[in-house]
């Protein structure tokens, strides 16, 4: 009796690893000339486990598209041989016993060969699960989600929830990567500057007007603003990395904040609502936060204005919880800064309050700074419409559009000016959320270690002017606080 041909002894151990549900993965290749659908390039074949039973799932591969079939163990093994016979020339089966690589000819008259190796070539036996799991950034079963009444008890999104886990979700994943081109993602290796922190009775949040910062090496405080300095040996050689989310309002994102980074991060939550405030800490401390997580009550701290005759803000110190730092920018100051955050946060900061936090952030030191504006109000009634515009802008519509735009476009210029490398863009879809508009600005360490400082490129400068006079806008709150003159 002649031994079995290739294509024959392959079919019966397709049939053998099915029946015996021992399927690893089948690959069925090279297209045969002439084949029923051209685009098609492969199938590739796996188990699944779905509430019907055991099945098979076939991945169609086409030049544009992917195509996928869950079909019955019977089924499969019919579509597959079929496919074979009229599509495809080779074939590569694996179990957890053997692979087989079936290797047919377009020409009829050359015989088709079969390729045996032993368990040792073959992948392991995969979990026959239908869902894959997803690689998530944060749990869903995060017990600070089911706290704030995102998901249930089962890490599902409840009733009305869906875009609220969604959008923090992609807001993790978005930080994790910033933070990386940050070079946030890991501490140096050096002992930081040391810092200010608040003594007792001081409040949380402020600005002491005229704070100078760092004092004399002897100095054990400072007269009036209740701030004491933190001595360097008491600092670890890597600090944990330091951050505010300003506006935290029901504390999301500064909880995912909190999961993201772990141990290696302090955070602090300002919020002006003391009942908001109140929940978050006790949150907080009940999913193990707390103390490196903390929510504070209070508002965004806005610089204070200049001098007359000044061109930016004076010498002002800035203290959000135990993360202080002081400044001397633009009018001749002589404090050198220190800084006291790596990243700002301030999401859907109403107005000008994305400026205050840019401008405390910016001040503080900070590396990396996220903010996703909204209400962008102070432009629009002094925006001047370009002749060709004229027409388009007498609509409220388009006028208030694009008071939001030259705003944000003008943030960001602005930042750009003062050694920042900016990026805007949709951080999620608009289903989830109408503001989804996030600015996020990058300053290398050399230029973030000197604080507020900064020295404009002059041809930079003259394209914000350029920018602003073309809409006929002499000032805005960033441009102020950072000291530089549209006009």
């Amino acid at each position: 009796m002649p031994a079995p041909d290739a294509l024959t002894r392959f079919r019966s151990l397709l049939h053998e690893a099915l029946e015996q549900a021992m399927l690893v993965k089948l690959t069925l290749g090279k297209p045969r000339p002439g084949a029923p659908d051209p685009s098609l390039r492969n199938v590739f074949a796996r188990p699944v486990l779905l509430k019907a039973g055991p099945h098979i799932s076939l991945l169609y591969r086409h030049a544009t598209r992917d195509i996928t079939k869950n079909l019955s163990p019977a089924e499969a093994e019919a579509t597959l041989l079929a496919l074979l016979e009229e599509a495809f020339l080779d074939a590569h089966l694996f179990t957890p016993l053997h692979g087989a690589q079936l290797e047919q000819s377009a020409d009829a008259a050359r015989p088709a060969r079969l390729r045996v190796k032993t368990a040792a070539s073959a992948p392991p036996l995969a979990p026959a699960t239908h869902d894959r799991g997803k690689a998530r950034v944060i749990a869903p079963e995060a017990p600070w989600l089911r706290a704030l009444g995102v998901t249930n008890e089962r890490g599902q999104p409840r009733e009305g929830m869906s875009h609220k886990f969604r959008q923090i979700e992609k807001f993790a994943e978005l930080l994790r990567s910033l933070l990386g081109e940050a070079g946030l993602s890991t501490r140096d290796q050096t002992p930081p500057a040391p810092r200010l922190d608040p003594g007792p009775g001081v409040p949380p949040i402020g600005l002491h007007r005229g704070v100078s910062y760092p004092p004399p090496a002897d100095a054990q405080g400072v007269e009036g603003a209740g701030l004491n300095l933190c001595p360097p040996s008491s600092l670890r050689p890597t600090a944990p990395l330091r951050l505010a989310d300003m506006g935290a309002g029901k504390g999301y994102l500064t909880f995912a904040l909190a999961d993201l980074l772990g141990e290696g991060a302090e955070i602090v939550g300002i919020e002006r609502r003391a009942d908001l405030v109140a929940t978050c800490n006790h949150v907080a401390a009940d999913c193990g936060f707390a103390p490196r997580l903390r929510f504070i009550e209070g508002d965004i701290p806005a610089p204070p204005a200049p001098h007359p005759g000044g061109s930016g803000i004076g010498h002002w110190s800035l203290d959000i919880g135990h993360f202080s730092a002081s400044s001397a920018v633009a009018d001749g100051g002589k404090a050198a800064p220190a800084p006291a955050l790596d990243a700002l946060i301030a999401l859907h900061a109403c107005d000008t309050a994305t400026d205050d936090a840019l401008a405390a952030g910016h001040a503080a030191g900070a590396r990396l700074l996220v903010v996703s504006p909204c209400c962008q109000k102070e432009l629009r009634p002094r925006l001047t419409a370009p002749p060709v515009l004229a027409d388009a802008l007498r609509h409220g519509i388009f006028h208030e559009r694009q008071a939001e735009f030259v705003t944000d476009a003008l943030r960001a210029q602005l930042l750009e000016c003062a050694g920042y490398r900016t990026k805007v863009f949709e951080f999620v879809s608009t289903e989830h959320t109408a503001k989804n508009l996030m600015i996020a600005a990058i300053r290398p360490a050399s230029l973030a270690a000197r604080g507020a400082e900064f020295s404009p490129d002059s041809s930079t400068l003259a394209r914000v002017r350029a920018f602003a006079a073309f809409y006929g806008i002499r000032e805005q709150r960033l441009a102020r606080h950072l000291g530089l003159s549209l006009a």
